[in-house]
C-alpha cells in the first residue's frame, strides 16, 4: 500500500511543478502569433504523416473539451493556419491539415519553444530526465 501522505506530498509537487513551469512558458506566445493551443494543434498535425490528422486525434492530445476543439480549429482555418477536409474513411470526422503558413508559425515558435523547454529542464540532468519521462508515462498509463 502506498504512503497517502507521500502520495498527497508527491502529487502537489508535480503539480505545482508543472503550473510554475507552464506559467513560465506562457512567455514564448506573448510575442508571437500563434497561441498556446493553436500551437498544440499545429504540434500534433505536424507531426502527423503528410502533416494531416483526424480531428479526434487532435481532440485526444488536447486538455480541452471536443467542442472547444473544433471551434478553435475553425478559427485556424479561417487564420489559413490549417485546412479541414471530410475523412474519407470516417463520413462523420474531419482530417485536419497545416498550411504551409501555418507549417512556417508552428516551426518558427517550436524553436523558440524548444529553448525555453529545454533551459527549463536543464536543472535535470539526463538520468534524471529519462526518469522523470517515464514516471510521467506510468502516471498516464491505464
Amino acid at each position: 500500500m502506498t504512503d497517502r501522505k507521500l502520495a498527497i506530498e508527491a502529487w502537489e509537487s508535480l503539480f505545482r511543478a508543472q503550473h510554475e513551469v507552464f506559467t513560465a512558458m506562457l512567455a514564448d506566445f506573448e510575442e508571437n502569433h500563434l497561441a498556446q493551443a493553436e500551437y498544440d494543434v499545429l504540434l500534433t498535425v505536424t507531426r502527423s504523416p503528410d502533416m494531416t490528422a483526424r480531428l479526434r486525434d487532435i481532440t485526444s492530445n488536447m486538455l480541452i473539451s471536443q467542442p472547444s476543439v473544433s471551434r478553435l480549429v475553425d478559427r485556424m482555418v479561417t487564420r489559413g493556419l490549417v485546412a479541414k477536409c471530410s475523412d474519407p474513411d470516417d463520413g462523420r470526422g474531419a482530417l485536419i491539415r497545416a498550411t504551409d503558413e501555418g507549417a512556417r508559425a508552428f516551426r518558427a515558435l517550436a524553436t523558440v519553444h524548444g529553448r525555453s523547454i529545454a533551459e527549463r529542464m536543464s536543472r535535470l540532468d539526463d538520468d534524471e530526465l529519462r526518469t522523470l519521462r517515464d514516471l510521467a508515462e506510468k502516471l498516464r498509463s491505464r
